[in-house]
């Protein structure tokens, strides 16, 4: 689940300070296309408030700090709780536990490996948000079934993209939403080989 841009760049869509790696400058780029209680926000609440339907948040240790200190000084948003309660597995060679957020869990060694157990013992949906570099490892190992991509109507030219060069990716579009702010909220699956 991530905000993308037209040209792919999903780095620092929330705030000008969230994501300044490389240089880049233009963080925020997403609150320019989202109103207050419109459907990209909708979207995003009904899939972190999933319950029962989400086993768990996997996150990059990089997303995990900087979700971890956003969103639990922001108390009255909805997400909070959500992200609180939720099971959090956390991909990363440099933190050690007990990790400082509530139920969250250290996955490290060979990670395609231990994500396509976890993903073996869920009995629900374990949702990525942001972790690009994560999702790049997961995506080489066929391990993403999902992707629901909030597209922005707007092109940066630079920044972290989600999909990077040199890879090909097929997939196929299973829902299409577009919101009356210009973004585009879509679904798509894996286009597998149908033995």
């Amino acid at each position: 689940m991530n905000h993308v841009t037209l040209d792919g760049v999903m780095q620092g869509p929330g705030r000008p300070d969230e994501d300044t790696r490389e240089g880049f400058t233009q963080g925020g780029w997403g609150q320019r296309s989202i109103e207050p209680g419109d459907a990209v926000g909708r979207a995003m609440g009904e899939r972190m408030a999933a319950g029962g339907g989400l086993a768990g948040w996997l996150f990059g240790r990089w997303t995990y700090d900087q979700l971890l200190s956003h969103w639990n000084s922001q108390p009255d948003s909805p997400f909070t709780s959500a992200l609180n309660n939720t099971p959090k597995y956390v991909v990363s060679t440099s933190l050690t536990e007990p990790l400082s957020w509530p139920n969250s869990t250290l996955l490290g060694g060979d990670i395609p490996k231990a994500v396509g157990t976890l993903k073996a013992q869920s009995n629900g949906v374990l949702a990525i948000m942001g972790s690009g570099q994560l999702i790049s490892s997961l995506m080489a190992a066929d391990l993403v079934d999902e992707y629901l991509l909030m597209i922005h109507p707007l092109v940066l030219g630079t920044g972290r993209r989600l999909f990077p060069e040199g890879g090909e990716v097929k997939l196929c579009l299973t829902d299409s939403v577009a919101t009356p702010t210009g973004v585009v909220i879509s679904t798509y699956e894996p286009a597998r080989d149908k033995a």
